[in-house]
């Protein structure tokens, strides 16, 4: 009997499977035999999310366990990077498992000491808080939270989120290239998927924090408060549709006192040309990134869907991305499920923040790529939404191609028909992006692994 797509994506995840004497820890970011770089044998944190849900669905919760128990041995390994001290809360971006001549195994962390362009992953320490909490939902095994070296851990984490800046917004600044996008993109400042990870952190970590001492309702105060106002504050300044894109193309600037309207002072200037043609009447998006004098107009698709999924936009604001994705099909879905970011950088704009970087070539990786990871968020954000008939298209479509294809780490094209030219084959969180999706579509397993979103009060802060 011929094998299903499904057969085989559940196959190339178990042939990623890294151990750890004799223990699977995590998976291999990718199994192609002629891997375009070295640490795709690593184990990252950010590319084992998917995997460890369908593990738990699956039945096989060790594993998840295991990785868990990993991450945090390897966060006190290595202290010190380039001369300076690493944070405590700090986790690695990624780690392998090396064998010497007598067959010892040591674990080896990468805390971006060795990642191109060398940037620590603030993203990290989020996918492992949330994957802790969907073990908890899954398994009721609150003990493995409730434990010293657990709850230090996520305590620690807080404490760098929460900690004062010269920050006047709720949101997080972070170094361009610190999350999934890692390599330089013009995405420095407040980046819309590090503020929708960081929601979803604080919500976990509201649920497995006790308040049994003043610490812990310390921390736990200042995380209900900062989830209240970077809700209203990404609900209400990084959201675009028709009328508010009509609101800042009427902007003044220079507006001095807490009466302004143009906070952040956006210049109607900066608007590119393709927004107004491009974005329907009844669709809007959360836009990629917001700061003083600056509003990325670019559409990128994790933060969004993830915003949808914990729960940081609207019933209403959720609706309308998804009617985003049916008005513009072909541009955020295309060929292969799904495009990264709308539209890709060209010409001198890619020269200046990307630094020419070849790899992010417009309509490619990173910069207007089709990556097939993409897809469990697309699918969990439309089935939560009631849009079930959006998740089966695009479900149906990968289906169609990633085997075939081999199991690409991403497409090329406006329209991601091409296979990356740089992409690694049988890359693990293409086949965990589909196995996943599955599960959610079938047995709508898998949605109550995330993070519950809290009502909105009467009182809610304004931002």
């Amino acid at each position: 009997m011929d094998s299903t797509p499904i057969d085989e994506a559940r196959q190339l995840l178990h042939d990623a499977i890294i151990h750890y004497k004799g223990k699977p820890v995590g998976t291999a970011a990718a199994r192609d035999l002629n891997l375009a770089s070295p640490n795709y044998a690593d184990c990252f944190i950010r590319d084992f999310f998917p995997a460890g849900l369908v593990l738990l669905n699956d039945g096989k919760p060790e594993i998840v366990k295991n990785f868990l128990e990993t991450v945090l041995e390897l966060r006190n390994l290595q202290r010190e990077v380039s001369g300076h001290q690493i944070h405590p809360g700090v986790m690695p971006a990624s780690f392998h498992i090396e064998v010497d001549d007598d067959g010892n195994e040591t674990r080896v962390p990468d805390f971006g000491d060795r990642a191109i362009g060398r940037v620590a992953p603030v993203d990290s320490m989020m996918w492992w808080v949330l994957l802790l909490g969907a073990y908890v939902r899954k398994t009721g095994d609150r003990d493995l939270a409730q434990s010293d070296r657990f709850q230090s851990s996520m305590r620690l984490s807080l404490e760098l989120f929460l900690r004062d800046t010269f920050e006047v917004f709720p949101t997080l600044l972070v170094p361009d290239g610190s999350f999934m996008i890692d390599r330089r993109m013009g995405v420095y400042g407040h980046p819309l998927e590090v503020q929708a990870l960081f929601y979803g952190l604080l919500q976990t970590v509201l649920d497995l924090l006790p308040d049994n001492d003043e610490a812990c309702r310390r921390l736990r105060d200042m995380a209900a408060n900062r989830i209240k106002t970077l809700r209203t504050y990404i609900r209400i300044f990084y959201w675009l549709d028709i009328e508010r894109l009509s609101e800042i193309h009427r902007f003044k600037n220079e507006e001095f006192g807490t009466g302004s309207v143009n906070m952040l002072n956006i210049y109607p200037e900066s608007i590119p040309d393709w927004v107004d043609t491009w974005l329907p009447e009844k669709a809007g998006y959360l836009v990629g990134n917001l700061g003083p004098g600056r509003m990325d107009f670019r559409y990128f698709a994790q933060g969004n869907l993830l915003a949808i999924l914990f729960g940081l936009t609207t019933p209403e604001q959720s609706q309308n991305i998804l009617n985003l994705y049916t008005a513009r099909w072909d541009d955020l879905i295309g060929a292969m499920p799904l495009k990264i970011c709308y539209p890709a950088l060209e010409g001198v704009r890619w020269k200046m923040l990307t630094g020419s970087d070849a790899k992010n070539a417009a309509w490619s990786y990173h910069n207007g790529g089709n990556w097939p990871v993409l897809l469990w968020p697309f699918v969990a954000a439309a089935l939560k939404s009631g849009r079930e008939d959006l998740a089966e298209a695009a479900f149906e479509q990968a289906c169609n191609r990633l085997p075939k294809d081999q199991w690409p780490e991403y497409y090329d094209g406006r329209m991601g028909r091409l296979i990356g030219r740089r992409a690694n084959l049988y890359q693990t969180w293409s086949a965990t992006g589909l196995l996943l999706s599955s599960q959610l579509l079938e047995q709508r397993q898998g949605l109550d692994l995330f993070p519950e979103t809290p009502e909105i009060g009467h009182n809610e802060p304004s931002p």
